[in-house]
Formats: C-alpha cells, structure tokens, sequence
C-alpha cells in the first residue's frame, strides 16, 4: 500500500505505521513532501492507495475525481511554531510586538519557501513590517525540517509547524506563534480513486482516527480532531 503525506505528519506517521504494519500484517510504502509540492506530484498524475494533507488540497483533489467522494476524512490540526537550538535562550514570542523583536534580533531566521508555514510566514513579515530585515538574514530551503539548519547552527530561530519542529533533534521548542498571528492547519485523509488497495487504505485510515492514534497525534504537536 502507498501513502502520500505532507511532512507535517512525518514525527507521528514514523511511531503509528510500524504499530499498524504489525497489527495488520499489511506493509505501507510511504512519500514526504511539504503539501505545496506533493498537490504538484498528484496534479502531474502520481498516485498511492491513501494521502493526508492539510488545508483544502483533499477538498480540490475531491473535486478533481482523483479522491473518492465520500472517502475524505478529517484527522488533526496544528498551528505554527518557533524553536532555538537546544540549549539557546528561549526568546519571548508571547505577543505579536516580542515575536518581531525576536525575529529583529535573531542573527539568522530559517524557514521554508514552498511549506505552508513558509508561504505564510513570508505574508506575515510583509504584513508586519520587517520583511525586508528578516529576508536579508533569512535562512531558506524549498521545504523539509528547517529545525536542522538551526540544529546545525546555522541560525538562530526555526519557524515552522509545530509538529515538523517536534520531530527534529538538537533544538527545542519554544512556542506557537501569538494567537492573533496563529494560522492553523486542518489536516485530512482520503483514498485515491484508483487505489489498487482501497480495502487496505480505509483500514490504515479507520487506524489513524483511534484514540489510541490520537494520543500520539497529540504528542506529537497535532491536534486530534477525527472522531473514530
């Protein structure tokens, strides 16, 4: 079986697939890549057995007969975040003015060009006012776990989603972004229309809406928001 999924879920679906290979006996064949890219791959006509995504890319794929109706389930949200290198002075980001000045004083801020959180962080320091400061120190790539570039210490703070800063280690995280600023994430599943093992997916799926998988959802910085 194959699953396409945006690297935001990569810290949970790395603990709950081998849990459901063994209690299933079924073996998951998995792609990560951040959700922009990964609506480019289905869009050019790749496809796998069961996706989750965030936003309204399950909606749009939906509508476009590459999902089966009826098949497309809610799973979990998640907001954006902000994390040092372990070890470093957490900055105060509590409110939008110590976000900025964190941001101001960082030697060097690291996020993603093509990541959800890095589409929207660029609007965000446009609509605050420090875009061009926060650019000229920027710390950039088309997508992945920017965590890593701060882990290496290539700059100070990493922004990013919550769950895709969790997952990486040698950093720690600080916070989510204030509430006024916060954008927040709604993950979903559905089963591609020409699934050759669409049995197979909806018992991956029926496995990843279990409070036993929301636990670890939660964990992981998602928000569980399926009903088994």
């Amino acid at each position: 079986m194959k699953l396409f999924v945006s690297n935001s879920m990569r810290g949970v679906m790395n603990e709950l697939l081998p849990q459901f290979e063994r209690a299933s006996g079924k073996k998951v064949e998995v792609s990560y890549d951040p959700a922009k890219l990964m609506m480019e791959r289905i869009q050019r006509g790749e496809a796998a057995d069961l996706v989750i995504l965030g936003g309204s890319a399950l909606e749009e794929l939906e509508n476009a007969g590459k999902i089966a109706r009826g098949s497309r389930r809610v799973i979990s949200s998640c907001g954006v975040g902000v994390a040092v290198k372990a070890g470093a002075p957490k900055p105060d980001i509590g409110t939008v003015d110590s976000f900025k000045r964190a941001l101001l004083a960082a030697r060097s801020v690291a996020y993603t060009e093509h990541g959800a959180s890095g589409i929207y962080f660029s609007r965000l320091i446009e609509k605050l006012g420090i875009a061009n400061e926060v650019k000229a120190k920027a710390a950039r790539q088309a997508g992945g776990l920017v965590g890593e570039i701060v882990a290496a210490g290539k700059a100070d703070l990493a922004v990013q989603q919550i769950p895709e800063l969790m997952v990486v280690k040698g950093v720690d995280f600080v916070g989510p972004l204030p509430r006024d600023i916060q954008q927040i994430t709604v993950s979903s599943a559905g089963i591609f229309s020409s699934s050759k093992a669409p049995a197979d997916a909806r018992l991956l799926l029926d496995f990843l809406t279990t409070p036993e998988a929301m636990v670890v959802m939660k964990a992981k910085g998602h928000e569980p928001v399926a009903k088994p």
